[in-house]
């Protein structure tokens, strides 16, 4: 009886096995993980070999085989990594925030976020900013506009006052008069 041995190469990203071969696209993690656990627990290869092979080490294996064990295929989709929530600006903070800005509408985020710091919410200013920027307590600030005359109103009084004689010295080729000899 002949064994059968299936073996993927994620150089390559194929599957191969007796009969053919099956390509993986390289930017499907799924079928990765899947293969790597397919690999370390059905084909007797060594745990610690299939992790390298597949780029991460033991430690990582044995999590997405929990993973896999828990929550099936479906489970095995790479997650949002980092924080889930505002762990900073909870609910509590962003009306501590409103609060201050409402009876001090003057006061800076910098301020706001000195005072919060004081009173157990550690939030920084540009948490601070963001929340009045959300709400959009943020103040305006007017440029001053400068009085200067409007450009269409002194090009056309320039252009008035050219002579003709003037506008023709500024053609290209027309600054001196031909050389005899050329």
């Amino acid at each position: 009886m002949k064994k059968s041995m299936l073996v993927f190469d994620p150089d390559a990203n194929q599957l191969t096995g007796p009969t053919g071969v099956l390509p993986v696209e390289s930017t499907d993690e799924l079928a990765r993980r899947f293969l790597m656990i397919v690999e370390g627990q059905c084909l007797h290869a060594s745990v610690a070999d299939t992790a390298r092979k597949y780029g991460c080490c033991r430690q990582r294996y044995y999590q997405i085989l929990a993973t896999f064990k828990q929550g099936g295929l479906a489970a095995l989709q790479p997650q949002k990594t980092g924080p889930k929530s505002n762990y900073r600006r909870t609910d509590q903070a962003v009306k501590q925030v409103l609060r201050h800005r409402f009876l001090d509408s003057e006061a800076s985020p910098s301020v706001i976020a000195q005072k919060l710091c004081q009173t157990q919410f550690p939030i920084s200013q540009r948490s601070v900013n963001r929340i009045i920027a959300e709400y959009g307590l943020q103040k305006k600030t007017l440029r001053p506009q400068s009085q200067k005359p409007a450009p269409v109103a002194a090009g056309a009084k320039l252009r008035q006052s050219a002579t003709p004689q003037a506008r023709r010295s500024r053609q290209p080729g027309a600054g001196s008069p031909p050389t005899a000899g050329r």
